[in-house]
C-alpha cells in the first residue's frame, strides 16, 4: 500500500479532467467510494488517453495519500 503520493500531481475531478485533455497524465487514482457518477467520465478518459488507472479504497484515504485534510475522489500524477 502506498502511503504518501509524492512528486507533480492535480487533485479534484475538474483538475484530473483538464489535465487529461492538455495530454498530461501517467497515474489516475480513484476512490472506490466515490460517487460513480463524478468518477466514471474520468476513467473513460484516462483509458482514451492511456493513463493508468488504480483504486482507493476511500476518498479519505486517497486525501491523506495526496497530502490533505479532506477526501478526494480523484487524483491524477502528473510524472
Amino acid at each position: 500500500m502506498i502511503d504518501r503520493l509524492l512528486g507533480k500531481k492535480v487533485i479534484g475531478t475538474k483538475q484530473c479532467i483538464k489535465s487529461m485533455k492538455s495530454g498530461e497524465g501517467k497515474t489516475l487514482y480513484i476512490a472506490k467510494d466515490a460517487e460513480q457518477k463524478l468518477v466514471n467520465p474520468i476513467v473513460d478518459l484516462a483509458k482514451e488517453h492511456g493513463v493508468e488507472v488504480k483504486y482507493i479504497n476511500t476518498m479519505k484515504e486517497l486525501g491523506r495519500m495526496c497530502g490533505i485534510e479532506v477526501g478526494s475522489a480523484a487524483t491524477l500524477m502528473l510524472e
